[in-house]
């Protein structure tokens, strides 16, 4: 007996010790759209449990009552059918349906993550007066790079931002896919190289919480995570200052050498940014010579140049991407800027043969 009564406070301290370290932070978020998540999951998990328990309740209820040794079980072999019966078992799960499936529909277009916050936290509309803080998010290997607007610098897996006041993120990825994650805030957007996720968020309580990648990009993605700071506005002012006195300017050059693979980066921070430096990111075109993506859609918008449109149809060297880019005509083709892939390996090698014999590329492959 005494042994008995030994395992069991031993296994109840050691299960009391293992639970000590969990921190259930999806339960606990300190988000407003954390909040509405981690609700959407109470009702879900509430609504399919008026099934879930009534079923194992009556599966032990009728194993106990028509087990083999109780002979004065109500026996009927004979029946087979009942209305009232029927109309439970299936009226019950169809509700539940209905109401989930309303539940899903309001709650995805009202969390939807490109959609602005009109709350602060549930009875706190956002002031009329109040600005989104911007911050543009690139996943990188295995690093994140944060990019303040606003402020003008960046800083390499930190990023902080003012209690209650809205935050929106623009997210892209300088190679493989990622996933851009702050559990107490709000749940995981993708991180795409040359494509814009977004996601809308505030945080409500003041607090140091983990970021992290939540999509497997490689060998450092486990070390790919931050801190994420929320902040009163004072010590979000100490903290723009301390990262605009720090560090030197994060222009397109040091960006290529920060771009390289690296693991467990620390904490890296820069006073200034070069203009226009996250658009070049986002399409692409960092460094200098290289053809802008909205550039080159742009170009295919307007006809291409047949085969000769894998060519670089613009100046010698544009590097910035540009909001309205002119049509260009047949002088202005740079036949050295290559800059996209043949349609298929047969065209590849009959552009091959009409160079090599000086016929046009387009005649020889009519």
């Amino acid at each position: 007996m005494f042994r008995i009564k030994s395992l069991k406070l031993f296994l109840i301290s050691a299960v009391a010790f293992l639970l000590s370290g969990c921190n259930a932070v999806l339960l606990k978020p300190s988000g407003d759209i954390a909040v509405q998540q981690r609700d959407l999951i109470y009702i879900a998990t509430g609504l399919m449990l008026i099934v879930i328990v009534p079923v194992i309740i009556a599966t032990i209820v009728f194993a106990w009552r028509y087990r083999a040794s109780n002979a004065s079980a109500r026996y009927e072999p004979d029946w087979d059918h009942s209305t009232k019966l029927e109309l439970v078992i299936w009226s019950v799960p169809l509700m539940i349906i209905i109401a989930l499936g309303s539940i899903t529909w309001v709650s995805t277009h009202l969390l939807d993550p490109y959609r602005p916050l009109d709350r602060i936290e549930a009875g706190r509309p956002v002031p009329a007066d109040v600005k989104p803080l911007t911050v543009e998010v690139v996943a990188m290997d295995w690093k994140w790079l944060f990019i303040y607007p606003e402020y003008g610098f960046a800083t390499v897996n930190e990023l902080a931002a003012p209690v209650d006041r809205p935050i929106t993120f623009k997210i892209t990825a300088s190679s493989v896919m990622n996933s851009f994650f702050i559990p107490a805030l709000a749940g995981q957007i993708y991180a795409m190289a040359g494509m814009q996720t977004m996601l809308h968020a505030v945080i409500n309580k003041s607090g140091v919480y983990e970021g992290m990648s939540a999509n497997y990009s490689g060998a450092g993605f486990s070390g790919m995570n931050f801190k994420f700071h929320g902040l009163s506005e004072a010590d979000f002012e100490k903290w723009v200052a301390k990262n605009r006195s720090a560090g030197g300017e994060l222009d397109r050059a040091s960006y290529l050498k920060l771009e390289q693979p690296s693991q467990n980066d620390p904490v890296r921070r820069y006073a200034s940014v070069a203009p226009d430096l996250y658009e070049a990111i986002l399409n692409r075109c960092v460094r200098s010579g290289t053809i802008c993506m909205r550039d080159m859609m742009h170009m295919d918008m307007k006809g291409g140049g047949g085969m000769e449109g894998v060519h670089h149809p613009g100046t010698p060297d544009m590097p910035m991407p540009h909001r309205h880019p002119p049509k260009l005509d047949a002088s202005e083709i740079s036949a050295a800027d290559y800059v996209g892939d043949l349609c298929s390996y047969s065209e590849a090698e009959a552009l091959a043969r009409a160079r090599a014999h000086g016929v046009s590329p387009d005649a020889s492959l009519s």
